[in-house]
């Protein structure tokens, strides 16, 4: 009789791809959450009629999201890690498990 005991192959890569999602979701989530504020602070009035179009208003908008993508990225706000923390903490960790072989002529 033989057994072979060990983590299951695809545990591993299964776990770094849902943990790869994660991270993608929580920068995704940083990013959004930063793209709010920046267009709340835009709304408070300051330097109103500069350069007042649609273009400039559009420009200015592309300009905040891809500013808010990229404070993103780096984790400036650490709101990304934080969820991540938070997340992997409530979630149980994959146990590892023991598969026997089958018998062969037994």
């Amino acid at each position: 009789m033989m057994q072979i005991s060990g983590v299951s192959a695809g545990a591993q890569p299964a776990a770094s791809a849902q943990k790869a999602q994660l991270e993608k979701a929580a920068k995704q989530f940083e990013a959004i959450f930063l793209r709010q504020m920046i267009g709340t602070m835009r709304q408070s009035g300051l330097g109103e009629g500069m350069l007042d179009s649609s273009a400039s208003d559009q420009f200015r908008d592309m300009a905040d999201a891809r500013t808010a993508d990229s404070m993103a990225e780096k984790g400036s706000l650490g709101i990304a890690e934080m969820l991540l923390r938070q997340y992997t903490s409530r979630t149980p960790a994959a146990p590892a498990t023991s598969t026997p072989a089958p018998d062969k002529g037994e």
